[in-house]
């Protein structure tokens, strides 16, 4: 009898000690799928602004991946969202919008019928920033890089001649 209940002891003690083992595990994993996440929002928000192609994922399951694996994913993600943010800190055409954006509004100019620092119509704001549009309302609300960046794609297609009179100025058409 005294044989069982020892055994029967060291077996809860087994018991309880992967349980917690499992506990730190799995609080580990929650904590690094947070981070994992919120690296990969911030990758893909700076991507979409620049219209650089969206990162994909390995498709791996995070619940069956090892800590070590998980942190190295982590970092991995992290470093491309430094790199995307970077890359949105030099649009091509920066000292071009800076001029436009002298002769035009403040950054945060309410003023309808044109909004923001390069003074962009509601047409031109969902056109050609729409997703911004549709996340924080018009150009007043966005910053000056969202603002520059939703240009530059309608400069791809229309040129400066949305700013006709400033991009003369500025020598631009």
């Amino acid at each position: 009898m005294l044989f069982l209940f020892c055994v029967s002891a060291a077996f809860g003690a087994q018991q309880r000690a992967a349980t917690v083992k499992h506990s730190g595990r799995a609080a580990a994993l929650r904590y690094l799928e947070g981070e994992l996440h919120r690296w990969e929002q911030k990758t893909w928000y700076w991507q979409r602004l620049t219209g650089a192609p969206r990162s994909g994922t390995a498709g791996r399951t995070l619940a069956v991946m090892a800590v070590p694996d998980l942190q190295k994913t982590v970092r991995m993600w992290e470093r491309r969202a430094l790199k995307a943010h970077r890359a949105a800190q030099r649009p091509p055409h920066m000292n071009e919008w800076m001029c436009i954006h002298h002769y035009e509004g403040a950054w945060n100019d309410t003023g309808g019928p044109y909004w923001g620092g390069l003074q962009m119509s509601l047409t031109f704001q969902r056109n050609y920033g729409g997703w911004i549009f549709r996340m924080k309302g018009t150009a007043d609300h966005w910053t000056p890089l969202e603002q520059i960046w939703t240009a530059e794609k309608a400069l791809r297609s229309r040129g400066f001649w949305p700013w006709p009179n400033t991009a003369r100025y500025c020598g631009l058409i």
